[in-house]
């Protein structure tokens, strides 16, 4: 399994975020200093001001205001960065939610000397339908048929002397025909062990144990490992 993550506490909400915003001592320690200048600056000013033409008491307000804004700003960046951080953590738990299962998708399948389960999914109309069993070199190594109507079809591995084919990668087609001939060909869908779990450009990847790289999206189903 390559995914790994170094044990940590996760807090989920706006409330932990708030809290890990608000212990950032690099953030308290800015904006307290940037206070206290703001304060040296203020005092000078008035220290330093016109009798005659006395500093407004608004404008006063305006710069405390503006110093506020400022603050709140730090703040909020803090918070966000916080949420940032809260997002990833959650976001590799749910990664790692993958790993182990077992996902069924249009990909090939691991051939251990038992009998693998096959999906088919046949267009409407289709009256006959094969299924074309390839090795890892994508040569054809057995065809059987089977009805239309069969919602899941075993692959024994036996070849036409009724031996086992050697253990390794196999993939699966399926050939749908109807009166006028062959209507398309497809492939049909295995379970097969999720090993590793990414994020790419935003996209879940799932990586199976025969190598096949696929996106979560194309996963039609999820089950626990059946052993």
């Amino acid at each position: 399994m390559e995914l790994s993550q170094t044990s940590t506490t996760v807090s989920y909400g706006a409330s932990a975020a708030s809290g890990a915003a608000s212990e950032d001592p690099k953030s308290k320690s800015a904006i307290s200093s940037d206070f206290e200048t703001f304060l040296k600056m203020l005092t000078v000013q008035m220290e330093n001001q016109d009798p005659l033409n006395p500093i407004e008491s608004s404008d006063y307000a305006v710069q405390l205001a503006t110093f506020s804004g400022v603050e709140q700003q730090v703040q909020t960046n803090d918070l966000l960065k916080a949420l940032q951080t809260q997002l990833g953590v959650m976001s590799m738990s749910d990664l790692a939610g993958w790993v182990g299962m077992e996902a069924r998708a249009g990909v090939s399948a691991q051939f251990d000397m038992e009998p693998i389960t096959v999906i088919p999914h046949p267009p409407t109309g289709a009256t006959q339908t094969f299924m074309v069993v390839k090795n890892a070199a994508g040569s054809i190594v057995d065809r059987v048929e089977f009805s239309p109507s069969d919602t899941s079809v075993q692959w024994a591995g036996l070849d036409d002397n009724g031996s086992l084919f050697p253990p390794g990668e196999y993939s699966f087609t399926l050939q749908s025909y109807n009166t006028r001939g062959l209507m398309s060909e497809e492939p049909m869908s295995v379970y097969s062990e999720v090993v590793e779990a990414k994020v790419v450009s935003g996209q879940t990847i799932l990586i199976l144990e025969t190598g096949d790289e696929i996106p979560a999206a194309e996963v039609e189903a999820l089950r626990q490992p059946q052993g």
